[in-house]
């Protein structure tokens, strides 16, 4: 059953004081429970429109709309750092969004056992931030944002500064859990392979200020692990995923 909520986007844009604007004329709809990547160069208003679309921030023209209302704790958002805090422990930090709900002790903290179980980290609950690695720390603010089952999961950049390695197997674990969940998804890379192995669209965005200039569906399998990266269909969507940035000034 799918559980994400669809949303539209119809000539968004964002101006800030001084001219500069950000988005421009952004049109795009995504259906509930799909996974959508976005891509475009740094600086073009990529985490803009995540922040529009989380209701952060307000577009100065155009409108976003739901398919249907999100619902309370329907959204959850992850940064590329993970915005621990030190002083809770790790089982403390994910249990907070449904500590700020007013969800009784021994229910919300079930539900982060078992979120840190879906990111394997269970066995790291009691320890505090700063005994984790940086892929963990990812991981536990993952678990975070998961934990109230959100039908709109927003991720900028999140595992950007990470090791090669240790992003290729949070990619693996995200990808899993969306199949899992059926989140809709709305992710922010600059990674061209991360894109192709996480989504089923692609949307390519132009230079600041950010318009969509393609819109690419992303053809592979659904079941994905670290060996479809070297298949000719991922080497073929990956290459016109350059080709569609390097054209457009990325």
């Amino acid at each position: 059953m799918v559980r994400g909520v669809g949303l539209s986007l119809r000539g968004l844009g964002r101006a800030f004081p001084g001219g500069v604007r950000a988005l421009e004329g952004v049109h795009f709809a995504v259906e509930p429970g799909e996974f959508v990547a976005l891509l475009g160069p740094s600086g073009c208003g990529k985490s803009t429109l995540l922040r529009l679309v989380a209701g952060l921030d307000r577009p100065t023209a155009g409108e976003l709309a739901w398919s249907e209302p999100p619902g309370d704790g329907a959204l959850a958002y992850v940064f590329q750092d993970p915005h621990l805090l030190p002083w809770r422990s790790v089982l403390r930090n994910v249990a907070l969004p449904l500590e700020l709900r007013g969800v009784a002790r021994r229910e919300r903290e079930a539900t982060a056992r078992a979120a840190l179980a879906e990111v394997d980290l269970a066995d790291w609950a009691g320890a505090y931030p700063t005994e984790l690695s940086g892929g963990m720390r990812m991981r536990a603010s993952l678990a975070r944002a998961l934990v109230t089952r959100p039908r709109l999961l927003l991720l900028d950049e999140p595992f950007a500064a990470l090791d090669e390695l240790t992003r290729l197997r949070l990619d693996e674990r995200l990808r899993a859990l969306w199949r899992e969940q059926r989140p809709t998804v709305l992710f922010v890379t600059h990674s061209i392979s991360e894109a192709v192995f996480l989504a089923e669209r692609a949307l390519v965005l132009s230079p600041r200020p950010a318009r969509v200039v393609a819109d690419v569906a992303v053809d592979l399998p659904p079941e994905r692990d670290r060996r479809i990266r070297v298949t000719p269909a991922f080497g073929e969507h990956a290459a016109r995923l350059f080709d569609l940035l390097e054209e457009h000034g990325a």
